[in-house]
């Protein structure tokens, strides 16, 4: 565990200053144990009676404001029962009538209760429409009267900073009014990933507990997939150490990250599952379309809006230049995305396995032409990232042949019109393990542009510089409408990057 207060290190003076405010974050970031072990802790403290609960039980009343209250209350009260002492619980609820049920009853305990109260909304935003309003303008309706007859200090806790509920309280913008009901809230604060430091110290608790080490190469790497996600953290380990069953005898490799990650793409548990499950949202495919492509996203107030929905999510980094949160994501997206494409193609993947154990680099791009001439345009059209589509089939293509044997990297070059991607495949001479490479680089020909070939070799010369490599390959999808049958464009090309380095162009 990373303590909570390290990790929400502001909230004890907001609770000093008797304020009202948001914690957001993403799910599966550990919000809730934070904010449950920072209640625990001020009651310990003998200055406040706190208490965390969830407004989830509310969600089913959608509009009907008076049984989301009621569901609340019942809930305030049993968590009340379970972690305060009862000098600091509060007295029987009262469940009459509709209005104002939340601002009654908080303004009895308040009085009736020794020490200040500190109360933490959890899943705030669970409650939708009327619920909603109707709670926030209840809490600041009684927020002039703390500490003495309404709470002292309130957290709101979900997915979202108060400014984004509108949303939530019915789809409206407008519905919340330039006056929002929590315009009392004195800070928003949003709960960071872990940093390469904290990763370290929580793996290094294991280490305690077992004698088990993890490699330095291996912390970097955990750290370089996840980039801190807490979900992601932990998992990692745990199907490592759990699933895999590393011995604790053996320390923790880079091969073991390695393969826990493909595991966990692969398996696609609930918390990436339920990521995925929002990419064919209006305003998460407006962000993530054309990151995916490596375009710019257009420009205005709805797109800010959505760039920050996304962020809230966590599908995105919190912050610029605008990109999927962390490389496992990122996988995992584009996998979903190509997944309709991948499922088409027929290719054995033993079939470009040379009898040394290399891959057969050459025939892989061979066969893809041959099956993006044969098929190409017609899964482009079936996929949802319509500015991506031949890009995700080519990966759909990759998927296939490489899963399972080696590794595809993605890089998304937003803005710069490219993605480029590393294979890497693995094999042995003797006892000893070594890694073949290969570098492409994706662009897309569009209607009013130039031929982006020069472009590409630019761009591609600097990548292979970076990955220390002789040789490239830069794949050109001609999007034009005047453009020819796809038959009579789809052929290879020899260029020169301008380093000189040899590069194969497929045009396409």
């Amino acid at each position: 565990m990373i303590p909570a207060e390290r990790r929400l290190p502001e909230v004890p003076g907001l609770v000093e200053q008797m304020g009202y405010f948001v914690v957001h974050a993403p799910r599966q970031t550990g919000k809730t144990t934070a904010i449950r072990a920072l209640a625990e802790g001020l009651t310990a403290s003998g200055r406040y009676a706190a208490l965390y609960f969830s407004c989830e039980v509310g969600e089913a009343s959608g509009d009907d404001f008076g049984s989301a209250q009621r569901s609340i209350l019942r809930e305030v009260y049993r968590r009340a029962e379970l972690a305060l002492p009862p000098p600091l619980r509060p007295p029987p609820f009262t469940f009459e009538g509709d209005e104002g049920l939340l601002l009654t009853n908080l303004s009895a305990w308040a009085r009736f209760c020794p020490q200040p109260l500190v109360l933490f909304f959890d899943e705030i935003d669970a409650l939708r429409g009327q619920s909603l309003i109707s709670v926030l303008r209840q809490l600041r309706a009684g927020f002039s009267d703390r500490p003495t007859a309404f709470p002292a200090s309130v957290a709101l806790c979900g997915l979202r900073d108060v400014r984004d509920y509108k949303a939530a309280s019915g789809g409206d913008p407008n519905r919340l009014g330039t006056a929002s009901p929590f315009n009392i809230k004195l800070e928003s604060l949003r709960l960071g990933d872990f940093t390469r430091e904290e990763v370290a110290e929580l793996y290094a608790q294991h280490t305690a507990d077992t004698g088990q080490v993890f490699t330095p190469e291996a912390l970097a790497r955990a750290f370089e997939l996840t980039r801190g996600q807490p979900w992601l953290v932990n998992a990692l380990a745990r199907e490592i150490i759990e699933r895999m069953a590393v011995p604790a005898s053996e320390p923790i490799m880079v091969e073991h990250i390695e393969t826990a990650k493909e595991r966990l793409i692969l398996e696609r548990a609930t918390h990436l599952d339920s990521l995925v499950a929002r990419l064919n949202e209006p305003r998460v495919r407006s962000i993530l379309e054309p990151v995916l492509a490596g375009t710019l996203g257009t420009e205005g107030d709805s797109y800010l809006d959505d760039l920050q929905y996304v962020r809230d999510l966590g599908l995105c980094a919190p912050n610029n230049p605008v990109r999927v949160a962390n490389p496992i994501y990122h996988e995992v997206i584009a996998r979903v995305l190509a997944s309709g494409p991948e499922s088409k193609v027929l290719a054995e993947p033993r079939s470009f396995v040379l009898p040394d154990g290399r891959l057969d680099f050459e025939k892989l791009l061979r066969e893809f032409a041959a099956f993006w001439q044969e098929h190409g345009e017609v899964l482009a059209a079936g996929v949802p990232y319509h500015e991506a589509a031949p890009q995700l089939v080519l990966m759909a293509f990759l998927q296939r042949v490489i899963n399972g044997g080696g590794f595809v990297d993605r890089e998304y070059g937003v803005g710069r019109g490219r993605i480029d991607l590393l294979v890497r495949w693995p094999y042995s001479e003797g006892t000893q393990r070594h890694w073949q490479r290969h570098a492409l680089e994706l662009k897309v020909w569009r209607d009013n542009e130039a031929d982006p070939l020069n472009k590409g070799l630019t761009q591609l010369d600097a990548y292979l510089e970076r990955l220390g490599l002789g040789e490239g390959v830069l794949v050109i999808f001609d999007r034009r409408q005047q453009a020819r049958r796809s038959e009579s464009r789809i052929r290879f090309e020899q260029a020169q990057a301008p380093s000189g380095r040899p590069i194969t162009v497929l045009r396409a």
